[in-house]
């Protein structure tokens, strides 16, 4: 529980004007109360926010992507799949909203779980949050490189009438050139990036439009019926039958998975308090609604022939389900229109995951932290070094892509993984250690459900983490089928572990106050220091924590 003194700090009406330009006072002043001056311009709109989100799942292309983890359990593993996962899904955005609008910060997530748990574990698992957080978002920005990639070189292929095969070596390629473009065009259109959202928005929609209505259209003569859609299940995995239907959660799971985004732009958003928790329940719900619409016309309209569609010579079981539609000339236009849409998700994560980045190396945890931390004021106040080493990151890990396509699979499962362990450790602290702490912000499921909610949340999510760590075509895999995200996701998890107890517990404190010392009265630094947070001077030095409660308390 918070001591009286941390109450006060957490409540106090902060009175710190932010820099010129950049926020209101009233949004410099919320930022204030959880230790940070404002550093970043905040350009996003309430929309934007959800734009922002909604773009990073991109939701056709992100279930053209994953169709692989779908189709397997047949059409009503497709449909209902998708309408339960999203379902559970949209319990974690709740309970993800009330800590967004009580606390909105960039660094939320390991920011939530530091101020919430027990003094004995606030350190690690802060610590652990931060590293699976930033290593889960650059995880998300590899996958939807990796999905744009094989869009790109499946319209080649389909233009080649499928007498090419891409090498590995031409798939990484693509894959590095797309991630370098992505890390220029977060660098240089900063300025317009909350304006480019409501562009990417409108694409994302033109995109649902023209494939549930051409597809229709197209297979007039061979539509499924009714039946086919919503009962006729499928497997074509080794796993029990209800087993392939977990399975296919994983399709809304890995795309509806990017809402946390909202968060990470929290000191970049006008009225966070408000825009951030929108932006997640706006996101989810949609992806919901409109991603079940997609899934049933896909399975009004998909071949019987279900093997032939996952195993396409084109590569990609949506060129197959267009082709059989709509032909060669419109299934090049719609899959060109879809690597599109696909490209921009890849802005917008990116950006994500640079803030959270930055956010974590300004509290000192990341290597080089240093190094990461300015901000690039000619570049219109972003954290550019912050986006480079994101995209060197993702060049890295796209390596696996080299190896074979279940590696590269593992890039999926690596952000679901790590953003659930991220996601549902807050959570987990709130409401077993820091309830008593939690002040609801403007948004709030209520005193009656919040709790439950949570609880639903955290069982949920734990499931993911499990689901994602089976080979999907079954048991006794081989070393291409091999699902290799537990080996990854563990060498992480492990590693920070490791990492924190090994050196990082000799330094790491948690997050860093970044306002002015001159700013906080007496009693409020004295309170800072009781519930364990170092006060960083605006010059970058850490303030020695013992002689400055010392001289605050002889003063």
């Amino acid at each position: 529980m918070a001591s009286p003194k941390a109450s006060h700090l957490i409540d106090r009406k902060a009175s710190v004007v932010s820099a010129s330009g950049l926020a209101s006072e009233d949004d410099a002043a919320v930022l204030a109360k959880l230790g940070y001056k404002q550093e970043l311009r905040r350009n996003f709109t309430m929309i934007e926010v959800f734009g922002i989100a909604f773009s990073i799942m991109g939701l056709l292309p992100s279930i053209a992507s994953t169709l692989v983890y779908s189709i397997p359990a047949g059409p009503a593993g497709m449909v209902w799949g998708w309408f339960l996962a999203s379902g559970f899904i949209f319990i974690v955005g709740l309970a993800m909203a009330d800590l967004g609008s009580s606390m909105p910060t960039s660094g939320g997530l390991y920011w939530w779980t530091h101020f919430f748990s027990s003094p004995a574990t606030r350190n690690p698992l802060s610590f652990l949050v931060g590293y699976s957080n930033t290593l889960g978002l650059v995880g998300g920005l590899c996958s939807i490189d990796y999905g744009f990639s094989l869009m790109f070189l499946s319209v080649i292929v389909i233009a080649r009438d499928g007498n090419w095969t891409p090498s590995n070596g031409d798939i990484y390629a693509t894959f590095l050139g797309c991630v370098l473009c992505h890390g220029i065009l977060a660098s240089i259109m900063s300025k317009i990036m909350g304006k480019l959202q409501t562009v990417f928005v409108v694409m994302n929609f033109i995109l649902i439009a023209a494939t549930v209505i051409a597809l229709p259209i197209g297979a007039k003569n061979r539509r499924n019926d009714g039946h086919y859609i919503f009962a006729q299940t499928e497997n074509l995995t080794t796993w029990p039958t209800g087993w392939a239907f977990m399975l296919s959660w994983l399709s809304p799971i890995w795309t509806i998975g990017s809402f946390d985004s909202c968060v990470h732009m929290s000191e970049e958003c006008v009225n966070a308090a408000k825009a951030v928790p929108a932006g997640i329940i706006m996101s989810i719900g949609s992806c919901w609604l409109f991603g079940l619409i997609i899934m049933i016309v896909l399975a009004a309209t998909i071949s019987p022939d279900l093997e032939s569609v996952t195993g396409s010579k084109f590569g990609q079981p949506m060129a197959q389900i267009y082709y059989d539609a709509i032909g060669k000339n419109g299934t090049m236009g719609l899959m060109s229109l879809l690597f599109i849409v696909q490209f921009l998700m890849g802005i917008s994560i990116l950006v994500a995951a640079s803030r959270q980045t930055w956010a974590f190396s300004r509290d000192g945890a990341l290597p080089f932290s240093s190094f990461f931390r300015p901000i690039s004021q000619r570049f219109g106040y972003i954290p550019l070094r912050a986006i480079w080493g994101c995209v060197f990151l993702a060049a890295v890990l796209g390596l696996l892509s080299l190896i074979a396509p279940a590696a590269a699979q593992a890039l999926f499962s690596l952000s679901i993984a790590g953003n659930n362990v991220a996601w549902g450790t807050p959570i987990f602290a709130r409401v077993v250690w820091g309830q008593r702490k939690f002040k609801p912000g403007p948004f709030y499921t209520g005193d009656r459900f919040s709790v439950p909610i949570a609880w639903t949340a955290i069982a949920f999510l734990v499931f993911g983490i499990v689901l994602s760590t089976f080979p999907v075509e079954g048991p006794n895999p081989t070393p291409q089928s091999m699902n290799y995200t537990v080996v990854i996701n563990m060498a992480v998890w492990v590693g920070a572990i490791l990492y924190y107890f090994v050196d990082a517990r000799k330094w790491f404190s948690g997050p860093k106050i970044t306002i002015a010392t001159d700013d906080l009265t007496e009693e409020q630094q004295v309170a800072i220091r009781e519930e364990g947070l170092d006060i960083q001077s605006v010059s970058g030095e850490e303030l020695d924590p013992k002689n400055d409660v010392e001289n605050t308390r002889k003063q």
